[in-house]
């Protein structure tokens, strides 16, 4: 099963989730709407309680749900206890919560939201701006980020196409490209602005994120031209694409006389929302 975890907000409330492909439907971290329901100082213990009580009970919803690793609040990948759509209505019955009828409004539009995302790929894209506009990105950047998820995109369809396996592989080529344009591996480049569990990408400057972009879409155009077959024949494409922005990037750091790797991350130059109070 192919996941993709989100925040999904409802009522300023963060509620993780998890998109799985195959099935075409959310699971929702039930801690997480346990805690939107009940406002509980502790809705681990909450929930603790009532599954206890449900399994003894012998509902058989609490014994179909599922449990996926997500990021929890110190930032580590935990087990959690999610349940799909169908599986939340049954238990939101056993939570008295004058927001339960709201609540299952909101999820119905989230799975609704995403099911419209598959057949128009622009309100994807529309929905990423507006996320990134909520955290703070300016215009510029975020035009930046877009186009680099474009050419992402295309790039993991190529690998996919000459028979290269999502995961390590995946992962390994991204690191090949970045090491070559950039002189830093994924994970020297996260240590070099303090990164932990953050997307890398969402936390480049303008230029960073268009020298990867353009390396991106180098390897892309090279391997439609070479027809590489599998990862070993795709990591000389990685190369000569991350070569290509390696360049760009040398010529431009001359003209400046500094390097354009830089250790900013997102809270370094995210405009202060409207909420946060500025000092």
């Amino acid at each position: 099963m192919t996941k993709k975890q989100s925040i999904q907000l409802f009522e300023e409330r963060k509620v993780r989730t998890v998109w799985d492909d195959e099935h075409e439907k959310w699971y929702f971290s039930i801690v997480d709407v346990v805690a939107v329901l009940t406002e509980s100082t502790n809705p681990q213990a909450y929930w603790r309680k009532l599954k206890q009580r449900l399994t003894e009970e012998g509902n058989q919803t609490v014994t179909n749900c599922h449990a996926f690793k997500m990021k929890a609040a110190d930032g580590k990948m935990r087990l959690t206890d999610v349940a799909d759509q169908e599986q939340l209505f049954r238990l939101i019955q056993s939570i008295p919560s004058p927001k339960a009828e709201p609540f299952k409004q909101w999820m119905a539009q989230v799975a609704s939201l995403r099911l419209d995302q598959m057949q128009d790929p622009e309100l994807s894209i529309n929905q990423a701006i507006m996320d990134y506009k909520r955290l703070g990105y300016s215009d510029a950047w975020i035009n930046q980020r877009i186009k680099s998820i474009e050419v992402r995109k295309e790039l993991t369809d190529e690998w996919q196409r000459t028979g290269v396996q999502v995961g390590v592989q995946y992962a390994s080529l991204t690191d090949i490209i970045t090491k070559e344009w950039s002189g830093l591996t994924t994970k020297q480049y996260k240590h070099l602005k303090g990164l932990k569990k953050e997307n890398l990408r969402d936390n480049m400057t303008n230029l960073e994120i268009a020298l990867n972009t353009l390396a991106e879409a180098s390897a892309a155009e090279l391997s439609k031209q070479r027809n590489p077959k599998g990862f070993m024949g795709q990591t000389k494409v990685a190369k000569d694409g991350g070569s290509v922005a390696k360049v760009a990037r040398q010529q431009l750091e001359e003209q400046l006389g500094r390097t354009i790797i830089s250790k900013e991350k997102a809270s370094d130059y995210l405009l202060p929302s409207d909420d946060e109070d500025v000092r």
